[in-house]
């Protein structure tokens, strides 16, 4: 029989990332050859992302140029799953017929059916990691029930589905058996966990069993959805020495009016009442967020409203979305209200003040000590982290390479010397405990 080569391209978060991983275990169980480029492949899955227009359109772009390929005969077949094929997939197939076969998220079995191999229910829980070998990233739910009026994630990926304490810690040794030291917790709402399985959400609980996993250093916190926050978990961040002091919580917006249209099941008041909440009792919390600008019917006053709340409450780490109008969704009759230049202007506005922000804090570290883990050696730097940096959202840590002793995955002691907006320089005083 042919061994089949597959290239597998992820597009889109780091919960594609996962699903991505979790094929690859599988296709690489059935004698199919994994190669990292479309030069060395014979196939090419696409793992599509479909959740604002940006990304669509790159997931139509990478479809494209695998057709290409197929018609200059380079390779032989293209397979196309994920979630804009999940969403879009009668669509997809009457514009783009020259794909072999779509599929939706999750469709591992119907996948390894397609490239005649057996899905093994034994692997569950086991992956082939394509991030650095030191850290991985931990889905511990799929699906949403936040009704969210911009979002189209329920669409897709359908209602909340937990998945059981057990069965995450195994998927967490096997991690941990990889070489994995750093585990960073996700899903489409991480703070929903248990609610569907165990009547009650209790992530606190899950991330102390994880904590539990010999090997595992390093616990961070994705994805926190505002109105969810237990007092239980807040205890359990600051508590647990495994767990970093590092919660990501988008917040989206911060006007009542705003708030209130998104269906986001928060205010104002208690958004701030959280936000002094976490930083009163959380231990030198790193506290990231992310907003949303031009939402139907943003006005002027709206946008300053939540200018303002950006400067006052000076987040750690900041991302601004502009709004992007999506099928389906409770916001679509909205309309789109915003020119696509005020929104951009808008964008810019809050990130130029963040920058600000962000230096400032930065600057304060100058002379400090930290903790980094080291992710790559480029040039003449270590690129490592901290622990207030998840990877590929947050700044980054450069220290000289003034011997060949440090080790990527490795952590340890540093001293910071200067900085930029974003990112520290630093020099190694010693490997970490």
């Amino acid at each position: 029989m042919k061994t089949h080569k597959v290239e597998v391209i992820t597009l889109g978060c780091s919960k594609n990332t996962v699903d991505s991983e979790r094929l690859m275990r599988q296709l690489k169980s059935n004698n199919i050859k994994l190669v990292e480029t479309s030069e060395q492949a014979d196939s090419i899955i696409i793992n599509t992302c479909g959740f604002i227009e940006p990304a669509k359109e790159e997931s139509i772009n990478t479809i494209l140029n695998a057709i290409e390929l197929k018609k200059e005969g380079k390779i032989n077949k293209v397979v196309v799953a994920g979630c804009l094929s999940e969403r879009y997939k009668e669509e997809l197939r009457k514009e783009i017929p020259e794909v072999d076969s779509y599929f939706g998220t999750e469709a591992f079995r119907e996948i390894i059916e397609e490239f005649g191999g057996r899905f093994k229910k034994e692997l569950l829980g086991e992956r082939e990691l394509t991030t650095p070998k030191h850290y991985a990233y931990l889905k511990i739910s799929e699906g949403c029930d936040n009704p969210c009026s911009f979002c189209a994630i329920p669409l897709i990926r359908g209602r909340h589905r937990s998945k059981p304490v057990e069965e995450l810690v195994r998927e967490t040794e096997f991690l941990a058996s990889r070489g994995v030291k750093e585990l960073i917790i996700i899903a489409q709402d991480t703070t929903d966990y248990g609610k569907d399985l165990y009547g009650q959400r209790n992530l606190a609980l899950l991330l102390r069993r994880l904590s539990e996993v010999e090997g595992i250093k390093w616990i961070r916190l994705l994805y926190a959805y505002p109105s969810h926050f237990s007092d239980d978990l807040i205890k359990e961040i600051n508590e647990n020495p495994k767990i970093l002091k590092y919660v990501d919580l988008p917040l989206q917006h911060i006007s009542d009016k705003i708030l209130k249209s998104m269906q986001r099941g928060i205010s104002k008041r208690r958004t701030i009442e959280l936000v002094n909440k976490l930083r009163s009792e959380i231990d030198g919390l790193t506290l990231r967020t992310t907003f949303i600008v031009g939402y139907p019917d943003e006005m002027e006053e709206d946008f300053r409203e939540l200018y303002d709340f950006v400067k006052q409450s000076r987040f750690d780490r900041l991302g601004v979305f502009t709004y992007s109008q999506e099928d389906n969704t409770t916001a679509y009759p909205l309309g789109d209200t915003v020119s696509e230049e005020l929104k951009e202007e808008r964008q810019a506005e809050i990130m130029e003040l963040q920058k600000e922000i962000s230096l400032e804090k930065n600057k304060a570290l100058i002379d400090k000590k930290t903790e980094v883990v080291i992710d790559s050696v480029e040039g003449d730097y270590y690129v490592a982290r901290s622990r207030r940096d998840a990877p590929e959202v947050d700044g980054e840590v450069f220290i000289p390479v003034v011997s060949n002793d440090a080790v990527p995955g490795n952590f340890y002691e540093v001293e910071i010397y200067d900085c930029n907006e974003y990112d520290l320089y630093a020099n190694i005083l010693g490997k970490s405990k």
